[in-house]
């Protein structure tokens, strides 16, 4: 398993346990973390599972795709170090992430 953290906006942490191959999102969403609304399912679709990766992960997790800088557009308060977790697969070169949840969604 490959342990993701997740920082809320009011800065209290969830610890998480993720399995690979499923996406940072779907934790999110089992975990109850909130801010994290994810409206279409991790279809990339929306902007609402939007997170800041943290500085020192951001080359491990990788660029986003063309897709996914455009449903970006839509994202609220978008930082060079912003994804939409929907589109970060679980791997275990990740363990340890850790991801900040903007203020609000898109």
């Amino acid at each position: 398993m490959t342990k993701l953290t997740f920082v809320a906006f009011d800065g209290t942490r969830f610890d998480v346990e993720a399995e690979n191959g499923s996406t940072v999102m779907e934790n999110a969403i089992r975990n109850a973390v909130p801010g994290i609304e994810a409206e279409c399912g991790g279809a990339c679709a929306c902007a609402t599972c939007h997170v800041y990766v943290d500085e020192e992960w951001t080359e491990t997790v990788g660029e986003p795709e063309a897709m996914e800088e455009d449903m970006l557009d839509f994202a609220y308060d978008v930082r060079p170090n912003s994804r939409l977790s929907c589109q970060i697969k679980v791997r275990d070169e990740l363990d340890g992430l850790v991801v900040q949840v903007p203020e609000r969604q898109g």
